[in-house]
């Protein structure tokens, strides 16, 4: 009887294995609100750190170091952003940073693209404008992923950083075909603007329903 008992499986009728189980688990559906919103994101980024300074040169007709000094200002304000709503998180929580940061940067995107050829102050202003309305938004949307989509928190983080990457190939690459068909990079930055306000929307949906703020700072996954 043992020896006939050894050669039954040792798994209960209909009870796959647990690695089993957990690869055919599926993507949560609000998985692709966040990563909508980052692919959306990764495009306005790119926008202005890769094509800032030939739209200095090219369209408002500065220099190249004052070209330089727009992109410079662009990054500066993403970091000053970054800092000053983590100092402040407490006062202005970070539901009403992610909600507001997005029309902050379309208008910008306006104000970038409406410029006439010698606005060289008012192109850097602009650029530093849309640096602080980039600045919260990629850690806010991986801290509320990860809030969030708990069962797949350790992951969550590496899926919106891959939809990120996509939207910084469509801007970094899609922006040259378009100039050659004739398209004005004003006239893309205008479009962009368009992109930021459908992020604006899409934020509502991100963390309309979040009962607390979340932390500025994504958490390490576990």
């Amino acid at each position: 009887m043992l020896l006939e008992s050894l050669r039954l499986p040792l798994r209960v009728a209909g009870q796959a294995p647990a690695g089993a189980a957990a690869s055919r688990a599926s993507v949560p559906a609000r998985f692709w609100v966040y990563a909508a919103f980052a692919l959306l994101y990764g495009i306005c980024e790119t926008m202005n750190g890769n094509w800032s300074q030939i739209d200095m040169t090219s369209h408002l007709g500065s220099s190249a170091a004052v070209a330089s000094l727009a992109l410079a200002t662009f990054w500066a304000m993403v970091t000053v952003g970054r800092v000053l709503f983590a100092v402040l998180q407490r006062r202005f929580p970070a539901r009403r940073v992610y909600h507001l940061l997005p029309f902050v940067l379309a208008g910008a995107l306006v104000l970038i693209a409406v410029l006439p050829s010698g606005s060289f102050a008012l192109g850097v202003v602009g650029f530093g404008l849309a640096g602080f309305g980039c600045s919260a938004l990629l850690p806010l949307t991986i801290s509320f992923s990860q809030e969030e989509l708990i069962a797949i928190s350790a992951s969550v983080a590496g899926g919106v950083i891959a939809f990120y990457q996509m939207g910084y190939g469509v801007a970094a690459f899609g922006v040259g075909p378009l100039e050659s068909a004739g398209v004005s990079l004003a006239t893309i930055f205008g479009l962009t603007a368009g992109v930021a306000a459908v992020m604006g929307g899409l934020s509502f949906v991100v963390a309309g329903r979040r009962p607390e703020p979340a932390a500025l700072h994504p958490r390490p996954a576990a």
